[in-house]
């Protein structure tokens, strides 16, 4: 049986793979990003501010530095985190999908050597992502616990989320954790095996932890009319989600059908930006707002921070989705 959460829920942030990797060069981190968004996320959702002291949690040697890890025993004016607690999803970016594209993991059948080896490798990579991470945010005196979707149980059949007991989860929080979870490769029941995005695992977790509001933060400001990189591509601030999935823009007045184009790398097996909008549709289905913004930025900062519960404001840059009944 699973167990509610007895803790409330103030926000579930997806770090969007492009947005925290390089995501053209193999198993590279994108570092300057990591790092503020690592202290964002202790001046939104902690009681902190940039300026101010922390103590680390990271106590391990780090790759590359020779100096040995320094142990700060003082944690009396350390930043705690608040009453309403929060939960880390991220993506694999640069780490994760070329092992699965080459084995063919996400298409299932562990009886081939090829797709168990990349299995594997594919664990590998995302999970070193996940401990990379995990040690940037307990840098920044955030007490952070890696969860692996495969080590927890989750399971998939027909590649849709079947068994994902979300227990385990839950007793991190009410211990004062904060949970990071990422996209991972997973046993499935009619397929032997395929790769749960982390998308699917905001989706899942918003539904059974129901936090206040949702914060993807991207490589982009949010979702355009049409691919980005395109010179009249028009960033939709605000899409209002009505119960049975349709969507429609509200800010700003499109021309024509108001449905955007996307584009899938042909690297991506979780669906690029179709699955995105998708399940984030499907969030604000459960009246829970979302926002998509660009990492690192003031307005990202907004998102993350709560501000942004009321209106939009016109300068803000990004895109939000909201039910409407």
């Amino acid at each position: 049986m699973e167990q509610r959460n007895t803790k409330p829920i103030r926000c579930i942030v997806k770090l969007g793979g492009a947005a925290i990797t390089c995501k053209n060069e193999l198993e590279t981190i994108d570092e300057e990003n990591l790092m503020t968004v690592s202290s964002q996320l202790r001046q939104s959702l902690m009681f902190g501010s940039a300026s101010q002291k922390v103590s680390g949690m990271d106590w391990s040697k780090r790759l590359g530095f020779s100096e040995p890890p320094t142990v700060d025993s003082d944690f009396s004016d350390q930043p705690v985190v608040g009453s309403k607690s929060f939960v880390v999803v991220h993506g694999a970016g640069s780490f994760g999908h070329f092992q699965a594209s080459k084995s063919g993991v996400h298409k299932g059948g562990l009886s081939q050597p090829l797709v168990k080896a990349g299995f594997v490798a594919t664990r590998i990579s995302v999970t070193s992502l996940n401990l990379e991470i995990v040690r940037a945010l307990a840098r920044e005196g955030i007490p952070s616990i890696g969860m692996s979707p495969f080590s927890c149980g989750w399971s998939t059949c027909k590649r849709n989320m079947d068994a994902a007991d979300v227990s385990m989860v839950v007793n991190a929080i009410d211990a004062g954790f904060i949970p990071v979870l990422h996209g991972d490769a997973v046993l499935d029941s009619s397929q032997e095996c395929t790769i749960l995005s982390g998308d699917v695992i905001i989706s899942h977790l918003a539904a059974k932890l129901k936090p206040e509001y949702v914060v993807f933060l991207t490589d982009v400001y949010g979702v355009y009319d049409r691919p980005p990189t395109e010179p009249d591509a028009v960033l939709l601030q605000e899409i209002a989600v009505r119960e049975d999935g349709s969507w429609s823009v509200v800010k700003p007045t499109l021309q024509g059908t108001g449905k955007p184009e996307f584009t899938v790398a042909s690297h991506d097996t979780t669906g690029g930006m179709v699955t995105k909008i998708s399940e984030a549709a499907m969030i604000a289905r459960l009246g829970i707002d979302v926002y998509i913004v660009k990492v690192g930025t003031e307005h990202s900062l907004r998102a993350l921070d709560g501000s942004l519960r009321g209106e939009i404001p016109n300068d803000w840059r990004g895109t939000a989705l909201r039910l409407v009944r």
